[in-house]
């Protein structure tokens, strides 16, 4: 009973962080609409690195690492720099829910792809049709049967790019999560991003905080120290005690957020295409992840 008590716990703490990153969408279209993109971008990770500082102190986390450790660390920075313009830019021209729908939906499958192409994964059939599954609710997801290559526009190019950075910041993260520990790992990311941000926000004079108003730090705060250090800090507690599968399923709350927040605060409707190319996208990373009896049969003999 306590065992089920505490992972009932855990799979509510999950859920508390995505549906943070999900309203997150929401909250940073509201920022960037009283600033600008580089502002926004800087403030976003400064917040969170600041607060991701005391978390690692309670938490007595190692901050140890290689120097291939932290060469990744630092690829994974400037990439998540990118990503983080992304976003803004994004949320600037396009809809919040949608953006978070579309990037959430598209992630997981473009980082199969990838690892398929640059390191040469092996498949199984049943993990080909589900990646087949993923395509066309990609497909769908994009519109492409009803406007063609209309995604390519202002609302919509930024998340697809946003998809596909965020895919390589996946595998990056995938590939030293064995050299450095995930919260310290989070702390460098959101510092070198931070810092890269800094770079480009400059101009804009980001720490003069009379120029941007109420309403704009209220929203980056609220993406950066709850959306991001607090969401972070959840999801790294709960996501090893409730497995791998568990996790990619979870993140298709994201959208719920950022769909249910936009429809509240900017009245955005969604369209029944992105629900179908969602869902479909959520059926594609179960059956990718699920795991046959076989398969279970020989982790738990590896086990013991």
């Amino acid at each position: 009973m306590h065992k089920e008590e505490n992972k009932t716990k855990y799979f509510i703490g999950m859920l508390i962080a995505m549906l943070l990153w999900g309203i997150a969408w929401t909250s940073g279209k509201a920022a960037v609409e009283h600033s600008n993109i580089q502002v926004a971008s800087f403030w976003r990770y400064t917040i969170s690195f600041i607060g991701m500082i005391p978390v690692i102190i309670y938490m007595k986390r190692s901050l140890k690492t290689d120097f291939i450790g932290y060469i990744y660390m630092i690829a994974g920075g400037v990439l998540s720099a990118l990503f983080s313009y992304l976003f803004f830019a994004g949320l600037s021209h396009g809809e919040a829910g949608y953006g978070g729908t579309m990037v959430t939906s598209l992630v997981p499958l473009i980082t199969y792809f990838l690892s398929m192409l640059i390191f040469s994964t092996k498949v199984s059939t049943k993990q080909m049709i589900a990646l087949g599954i993923g395509v066309f609710g990609a497909i769908i997801l994009l519109k492409i049967p009803m406007e063609g290559m209309g995604f390519l526009n202002l609302n919509s190019i930024y998340f697809l790019v946003c998809a596909v950075v965020w895919s390589f910041v996946t595998i990056i993260t995938q590939k030293v999560s064995h050299r450095v520990d995930p919260m310290f790992y989070t702390l460098v990311i959101f510092g070198v991003t931070a810092f890269t941000n800094m770079i480009f926000a400059l101009p804009h004079h980001p720490f003069d905080i009379a120029l941007y108003d109420s309403v704009f730090w209220w929203n980056i705060t609220f993406v950066g120290l709850l959306s991001g250090t607090f969401a972070m800090a959840i999801f790294f507690a709960s996501a090893s005690r409730i497995g791998a599968h568990n996790t990619g399923v979870f993140m298709f709350i994201v959208p719920i957020g950022a769909i249910v927040s936009s429809y509240f605060a900017y009245g955005e409707k969604i369209a029944l295409s992105t629900i179908i190319g969602c869902l479909l996208s959520f059926i594609a990373v179960i059956l990718f992840n699920k795991k046959s009896k076989l398969e279970k049969i020989r982790l738990s003999e590896t086990a013991e």
